[in-house]
């Protein structure tokens, strides 16, 4: 099913699954879906396999875990999710120099912590990674001391941004 893409959330410059001039990332966009759910996509290369023509699995696992962490920003974008337990299922091998894509959405929150679940989708629609997380809600100056001016943390278009994704 399509749904409309609401909103693009920032990358940054440094992290692995979303910095833009982090040279061994993965460089994920993130979109905001009408139906609440965050749907990240990146096109994983060579150097990100386990096995030849393989993701590594820590890789998926990291992908997932951003992705649900960042669930919670489509209610407030000034909290943000740390991981507290992250639960993987591999289901299919996951291939390399192909987009992918991964779903995420929080399931049940209180005020201090969220939980979510995830997927990571082959192109063929294939669920290949499941995830589920617990993660505590806190504000970015709680966590690190962090300029996102200067880490660039910002929304960056690009003219293959999506209006709709089909999950």
């Amino acid at each position: 099913m399509k749904h409309k893409v609401r909103k693009k959330h920032q990358n940054s410059k440094h992290c692995f699954v979303c910095g833009l001039k982090n040279d061994f990332g993965i460089k994920a966009g993130f979109y905001e879906l009408e139906n609440n759910e965050l749907v990240a996509t990146f096109t994983p290369c060579e150097m990100h396999q386990s096995y030849p023509g393989r993701l590594h699995g820590g890789i998926s696992s990291a992908i997932l875990d951003e992705t649900i962490g960042r669930a919670i920003m489509i209610e407030d974008e000034n909290i943000w999710g740390v991981t507290v337990e992250l639960n993987v299922k591999f289901k299919r091998p996951v291939p390399y120099d192909v987009e992918l894509k991964v779903v995420g959405r929080i399931t049940e929150q209180n005020k201090r912590f969220f939980f979510g679940t995830g997927e990571l989708i082959l192109p063929d629609g294939k669920v290949a990674v499941t995830a589920s997380g617990k993660y505590i809600k806190l504000p970015l100056d709680k966590i690190a001391e962090w300029d996102g001016d200067e880490e660039e943390w910002m929304v960056v278009p690009k003219e293959t941004d999506p209006t709709e994704i089909e999950v």
